[in-house]
């Protein structure tokens, strides 16, 4: 039987400002825990406002292990003012840009989920460029152009672990998706074409893929 989020999980999943569909979040939940078998750190790139990060969180916690998210947290690039994507309520009045660290933190204290999560707030090539421990998952959910979503695939599929999970999410096959989700679907294509990972599921516009080679 797949594993599942407990009720109040779901609720502060659901409760929580983003864009993840349920039953997306429920794919995401699956993986985690299995990929916490491995005893490893989880990751997350592109962390918004916490929405998936909970249920990331949550697996993570019945695992014993850590979840890690990787944002700068001044949104990307559809997240801007004038855009679809654009929420007002994330702006610092002060500067007069966005800043999602602030509602990502109250949404993990709100779920009761600060302790089993580290935040590293920055770019995440600059991070990965440091970065040196074995993951047992790797969420990429972040920019959606092929410079970003190409950087956030080279810079942390390597770490993820012998038998560990590569989840990307916005994948679209659809040319029609060219903004929103081609350059997500060229990385999943990409890390199928390497070798290195075989696809496991698809669920709507999540991909899990297990690392079964070497490379990526």
């Amino acid at each position: 039987m797949p594993a599942a989020p407990k009720p109040e999980i779901l609720a502060a999943f659901e409760a929580a400002k983003g864009f993840m569909p349920l039953h997306e979040g429920l794919a995401l939940y699956e993986a985690a825990a299995e990929a916490g078998r491995l005893g490893l750190p989880l990751l997350e790139v592109g962390t918004y406002c916490g929405r998936s990060t909970i249920l990331l969180a949550d697996a993570a916690r019945a695992a014993g292990v850590t979840a890690i998210t990787v944002d700068h947290h001044r949104g990307s690039e559809e997240q801007q003012p004038g855009w679809e994507y654009h929420d007002p309520a994330t702006v610092d009045p002060e500067i007069g840009r966005m800043d999602t660290l602030p509602t990502f933190r109250r949404t993990l204290h709100k779920a009761g989920l600060e302790d089993q999560v580290v935040a590293m707030v920055g770019r995440s090539p600059q991070i990965a460029a440091f970065w040196r421990t074995p993951l047992g998952l790797v969420f990429i959910d972040g920019g959606h152009t092929d410079e970003h979503a190409s950087g956030d695939y080279e810079g942390w599929a390597p770490h993820v672990a012998e038998g560990g999970l590569l989840l990307i999410h916005d994948v679209f096959p659809d040319p029609a998706d060219e903004f929103t989700g081609q350059a997500p679907y060229r990385v999943y294509l990409r890390a199928l074409e390497s070798g290195a990972f075989t696809e496991v599921s698809a669920t709507d516009s999540l991909r899990v893929l297990r690392r079964t080679g070497a490379g990526i």
